[in-house]
């Protein structure tokens, strides 16, 4: 209830404020656990991919984003989770894979912080590690826009992938690495 107020106030603000387009946003599964990997270009992107999705989404979120008490409250009830970045944070991992389990839709930036100006960083392997544990498929997405006053912001959707058609047996840390790398470059080439 909270998350689809908030989702409709924010929505109705945002449409003086920037031009959304969505492209192949059937590709999102209607049910099931999901992992949507997107490129990472500004804070926005969460918020442009929660108008996109007809799901409400669940999302790591930096730590510090919960040192402010209200804040922390407000994003934990719209989906997110802490994440400590400077090291593996298994209760983070722990957090994805039960939501996951609960036919949830998860939010993960396989490069692990922002990105801008066009340049690519390599994937960090937490998306294809969860994804082949949760046994769930990966929907590539990419956002292209800047968030500028009434700019467009274009969300496309691809095919999903399932990891375990491509390694057959279980794969090992740099397999993992090579899966995320293939997902990020499913990213880029829309």
């Amino acid at each position: 209830m909270f998350y689809n107020v908030i989702k409709c106030i924010v929505r109705f603000v945002f449409l003086f404020v920037y031009r959304f387009e969505y492209i192949n946003r059937d590709n999102l599964p209607k049910d099931g656990g999901v992992i949507l990997a997107c490129n990472h270009t500004s804070n926005m992107d969460v918020l442009a991919l929660g108008f996109a999705s007809k799901r409400p989404l669940n999302f790591m979120a930096k730590n510090t984003l919960f040192n402010n008490k209200l804040f922390g409250w407000i994003i934990s009830h719209l989906g997110a989770f802490p994440v400590d970045r400077a090291r593996g944070d298994m209760k983070a991992i722990k957090t994805a894979l039960e939501r996951l389990q609960q036919k949830k839709v998860l939010i993960i930036f396989p490069e692990g912080t922002r990105v801008r100006n066009g340049k690519r960083i390599k994937a960090k392997q937490g998306v294809a590690m969860i994804a082949l544990h949760a046994k769930v498929p990966v929907v590539p997405v990419r956002i292209k826009g800047n968030y500028k006053f009434m700019s467009k912001v274009s969300v496309e959707f691809g095919k999903p992938i399932y990891l375990d058609e491509l390694c057959g047996e279980k794969p090992d840390t740099e397999k993992q690495k090579e899966l995320s790398e293939y997902i990020m470059d499913k990213v880029y080439e829309m």
